[in-house]
This record gives structure tokens, C-alpha cells and sequence, in this order.
């Protein structure tokens, strides 16, 4: 089989293998078998089992469990559900505070859990009822908490920045610093499109009337503030700053993350060896569906590499003679086109052997380029037809959100999402400024 024919099978196979609704992992494994034989044949398999190897042996990735570890601790730490309680008596006078409240509670989950699962399960329970009982406008509401959401993996310390990190050969510590300005950019982007057009139209995020506020005095919920807010913000200066300082590497912070959520938890008084043992397990679970797709993965580039594929590929974008911009926007292209249909997981994966030479060979920032690629990724939990943020909040929404409601709250944020790509993209030292500052 001849390099351009493997190259073009192997795509529209996974194409194929994901619209049959088979797992990602599977899907990547099977094909790496089944076009190991035809295409560069049997003596390739030696070369993919070392790869898996080597992918399992690296140091980094230990802190994938222990990440997800955190995440599951801080999620039964019950801190979300009454941080979003204050936030709604602080925003709640605010046109578009119930909003607002739910894209700076967003932001604290995205630091601490980074699990969107959780954060978009957690918001569309606490917070999707209360925003239409206030007469909020559902594709507003929905849109909101879906992008918010998401803000998990591209906030550090991110389970994806981890795994781009091993991947992309860059340190974690340095790819935490680039995507910590650009994520919370988005959240203000998302804050600030929120608040403008619920103050030139009242009737998409009306008010809260102080009558259906509790009564809680400004000393209350200062103290409030305190005890909810400020212990989660602790933890995240924990796990960033030992990153951000050299004091640790990003598997030693995870401990210390895990640690201090762990203390959380107890302090809040929510701990129970039964929730302990159901938060190993569930860890456990995650961590084992993230290695697998890694392996069908590694094992699925391998066959590519081996065939030529990564040449084929190469060839035709550069061929295309758009320039060192226009095959930057190529790349971006087939990121976005790709999250419509793969998780991050496995675009990552999949098109990080094929970008990053052609990365290093039109001169780009390899740092820079790998949270742009975090940015658009972004896009992968909102864009139809297989965005899981789409699904987690249909799967909690009340009775009479219907999946049109979803969709059209979340084309709005899609935009500010490319917008904030092309501001990064404009002006690179939103990215490199932080990074550059700290580690010369």
C-alpha cells in the first residue's frame, strides 16, 4: 500500500470507526493493526511496542491520577454548590449577575477540579434551575454554563496541558504559565459578553429583587467569602506556585494538590472513607481511559510514521503554498474540524506528530503554538455533533431545555473562542509574556 493510499485510509477508517460509535481507543488500536499489515507490515509492530513503552514510561504523566485524584476530592468537598450561593447574593443585584456568578465560579473549578465532567454536572444543578426561575434566557443560561465549563483544560493545573506537555517535549511548569493569561482571558471575554448585553437587554439576565435574596449582611458574606473562596484559591497557589517557583515538578505539585484537597475535605467536614474509596476508584477509571486512548494512540501514529504518512502530510500542506500564516490557519482548520468529532484526547495525539515538525520548520514558537492549539480545543466541548459539554448539560438540564436551547447559547462563545485564538495569535505575548517573565 503506498503512502498516499495508507495516509487517506487510515483517516476516513477513523472517520468510520467513531460515526459506528465504537470507543476512540479501540478505534485507533484496531486500525494500527489492521493497516500495520498492509501497509508497512508485520516487523512494525516491534517499533509500536516500544513506543507504547516509552510512552508509559514517562515521569509526567504520573500526574495525570494524581490530578484527577484532586479533582475527584475537591468535587465531593460539596466547596461549588455554596460558592455559587455567594456569588449569586453578591452578582445577583447585577443585570447578568446569575451569569457572572457562573463564570467566575467556572474559573475556581477550572484552577482546582479541571475535570469538565464534574464542573459542567455541578453547574447545570446549581445553577441552570436557579437562572430560569429568575427568568433568565435559557440560551444565555445554557451557553454560559457550558463554556465556563470547559474553561477546565486550559486553566492550570489541567490534566490536557500534562499530556500536551509529555507529548510536545515542553515544560509543564512553562505551558502552565502560558495558558494561564489566555484562560483567563476567555473567562473575561466570556464575563464581559455576558454583562454588556444583559445591560443593554435587561430581559436576557434580568436583576435579582432584594426581595428574593436572603438576608445575609455585608459582614456575613464577606465571611462567607472567606471560607469558601479563599481555601480553593489557596490550593491552586499551592500546586502553581511549588510549579511556577521550581520548588517542584508538575507529579510533585500534583501531591501537594491532592494533599490540600484532601485537608479540604476533611475541614469542610465532607470527608468519609466510603466517598475516599469511591474517589480512588472513579480516579482510577479515568486514568485507565485516558492511558488506553494513549496506547491506540501511540500505537496508531506509529503505523502512520512507519507508512509515510507523516511525509504525505507534510508535503500537501506545505504544498498548498499558502505561506507561513496560511498554513498556521490550515492547522488551526483541521483542529477545529477535528473537534467536532474526536475528543482533545485523541486530537492531540493524533496531530501533534503531524503539526510540530511542520511547527518547527515555518519558525513558529513551539509553546506558543501548543496553547494556541489548547485554545481552539476549546471548541471541542461546545461544537455539535459530539461535544461532551453539550451532552453533560442536556443530561442535567430541566424540563423544558431542549438541545436547540444548548446549541444556540453555545455559538456565541464558539466566536469569542476563535476571537480570543486571534487575539493570542496577534499579539503572541498574551502567551509568551508570563513564561518569558519567570523562566527567562
Amino acid at each position: 500500500m503506498s503512502p498516499e493510499v495508507l495516509t487517506v485510509a487510515m483517516f476516513v477508517g477513523l472517520l468510520i470507526g467513531l460515526f459506528m460509535g465504537h470507543p476512540l481507543a479501540f478505534v485507533l488500536g484496531g486500525l494500527a493493526v489492521i493497516f500495520g499489515f498492509l501497509g508497512p507490515g508485520p516487523d512494525v509492530f516491534g517499533m509500536i511496542i516500544n513506543r507504547i513503552f516509552g510512552a508509559m514510561d514517562n515521569y509526567v504523566l504520573v500526574a495525570v491520577p494524581i490530578f484527577i485524584f484532586m479533582a475527584r476530592l475537591l468535587s465531593d468537598s460539596g466547596v461549588a454548590d455554596r460558592m455559587f450561593e455567594v456569588m449569586r447574593q453578591l452578582l445577583g443585584p447585577v443585570r447578568g449577575g446569575l451569569t457572572l456568578a457562573v463564570i467566575a465560579v467556572s474559573v475556581v473549578l477550572a484552577a482546582t477540579t479541571g475535570i469538565i465532567g464534574a464542573s459542567m454536572t455541578m453547574m447545570g444543578l446549581l445553577a441552570l434551575p436557579s437562572m430560569l426561575q429568575h427568568n433568565y434566557q435559557k440560551e444565555m443560561s445554557c451557553g454560559a454554563i457550558a463554556a465556563g465549563g470547559s474553561l477546565g483544560i486550559l486553566i492550570p493545573p489541567s490534566i490536557m496541558l500534562v499530556i500536551m506537555g509529555s507529548f510536545a517535549s515542553i515544560s509543564v511548569g512553562q505551558l502552565f504559565a502560558a495558558a494561564l493569561v489566555p484562560g483567563l482571558l476567555l473567562a473575561l471575554m466570556y464575563g464581559l459578553y455576558a454583562g454588556v448585553l444583559s445591560y443593554f437587554k435587561p430581559e436576557i439576565g434580568p436583576p435579582v429583587s432584594e426581595e428574593e435574596r436572603s438576608e445575609l449582611n455585608a459582614g456575613e458574606l464577606f465571611g462567607l467569602i472567606l471560607k469558601l473562596v479563599v481555601p480553593p484559591m489557596l490550593l491552586v497557589l499551592g500546586v502553581l506556585g511549588s510549579i511556577f517557583a521550581g520548588i517542584a515538578t508538575a507529579t510533585e505539585a500534583a501531591s501537594i494538590g491532592a494533599f490540600i484537597a484532601l485537608l479540604l475535605v476533611v475541614v469542610y467536614g465532607r470527608f468519609t472513607w466510603r466517598g475516599f474509596f469511591e474517589s480512588v476508584i472513579e480516579s482510577g477509571k479515568t486514568t485507565t481511559m485516558v492511558l488506553f486512548v494513549v496506547v491506540g494512540a501511540t500505537a496508531f501514529t506509529g503505523v502512520f510514521i512507519a507508512g509515510g504518512g507523516i511525509e504525505v502530510s507534510s508535503d500537501f500542506i506545505n504544498g498548498l503554498g499558502l505561506g507561513k500564516w496560511g498554513t498556521l490557519v490550515v492547522m488551526i482548520l483541521m483542529v477545529f474540524i477535528l473537534g467536532m468529532f474526536l475528543d482533545w484526547l485523541g486530537i492531540i495525539l493524533i496531530c501533534f506528530p503531524l503539526f510540530l515538525p511542520i511547527v518547527a520548520e515555518q519558525g513558529f514558537d513551539k509553546l506558543w503554538f501548543v496553547v494556541i492549539v489548547a485554545l481552539v480545543l476549546q471548541t471541542s466541548f461546545l461544537t455539535p455533533p459530539f461535544g461532551y459539554a453539550l451532552f453533560y448539560l442536556k443530561g442535567v438540564a430541566p424540563e423544558g431545555v431542549t438541545t436547540g436551547h444548548i446549541y444556540r447559547g453555545v455559538v456565541p462563545f464558539i466566536m469569542l473562542i476563535l476571537l480570543g485564538t486571534l487575539l493570542c495569535t496577534i499579539y503572541p505575548q498574551i502567551i509568551m509574556w508570563l513564561p518569558r517573565t519567570m523562566y527567562g
